[in-house]
């Protein structure tokens, strides 16, 4: 069976468009099936959105879909360098794509299973991480940020209590 966090999905496409408000601007992002929250921008990527404070620096979203959060980070901090992660093949393609759309030339995606082809190191972190794949590809995600934050740099995630926010 075929998720969201599949490497390459073959499900077949199913394309849509959200419009998203996102402090003074709105971005119109284009979404298909096999990738998270396809029908809307869920309640925790809001949620994430509204509580990054401001910055310049770099930006890293892991576990980006097709972009909801970096992208609107990247339209919030137009100064700011934002890098999207994912590892499903379709989600990357749509974050470019949807980073195309909006003109938000400081906002990229690659394809990478984690941190595996991340080299750089940033000032903010964020996460929405897919939690149905479990501690063993989640929390790596987490210990591994570390190593990929400047000094002073911080990790925000998003998890439900429901899905198992305590124990994270």
């Amino acid at each position: 069976m075929e998720h969201y966090y599949t490497r390459n999905t073959t499900v077949e496409h199913d394309l849509s468009n959200i419009e998203f408000r996102v402090g003074e601007g709105t971005l119109t992002l284009t979404t298909d099936s096999g990738v998270f929250s396809k029908k809307k921008v869920d309640f925790g990527s809001m949620l994430l959105i509204e509580k990054i404070p401001h910055t310049e620096g770099k930006i890293l979203d892991m576990g980006c879909g097709y972009g909801p959060v970096g992208l609107s980070l990247a339209l919030i901090n137009p100064k700011s360098e934002v890098t999207m992660v994912d590892i499903n093949e379709r989600a990357v393609g749509l974050a470019n794509q949807n980073a195309q759309t909006n003109k938000l030339l400081n906002a990229k995606a690659i394809q990478s299973d984690g941190y595996e082809l991340v080299n750089e190191c940033y000032d903010i972190i964020v996460s929405n991480p897919p939690i149905r794949t479990g501690k063993k590809v989640i929390y790596p995600m987490f210990e591994q940020s570390i190593d990929h934050l400047n000094e002073g740099g911080q990790l925000y995630i998003v998890i439900q209590k429901k899905q198992g926010a305590d124990s994270a």
